[in-house]
């Protein structure tokens, strides 16, 4: 099992977009799906994503943006989308 670190900008990003830590955690430990997200002249990325449930709003896709490239892992950016069937 890989280890994560968020940076303070993500923590800032979650509450910014009401994405639970609790959330991010759940998805990076059990994700529906992984994709690799590999941009020529950046770091390795991997894309850690779940439908997830928001009470009283809808089911959004949560993808959590990972830099695979450090140890532990890097948390860079995450978001919610319910634009679904673009990143499935």
């Amino acid at each position: 099992m890989h280890s994560f670190s968020l940076s303070a900008h993500v923590k800032e990003q979650a509450i910014e977009r009401a994405i639970s830590l609790d959330m991010i955690e759940a998805i990076l430990n059990n994700p529906a799906q992984i994709l690799d997200d590999n941009k020529s002249g950046e770091d390795h990325q991997k894309i850690y994503q779940s439908l997830m449930d928001f009470p009283g709003k809808g089911t959004y896709l949560v993808r959590v943006c990972v830099n695979c490239e450090k140890q532990p892992n890097v948390v860079k950016t995450v978001y919610k989308t319910s634009k679904i069937a673009k990143y499935t």
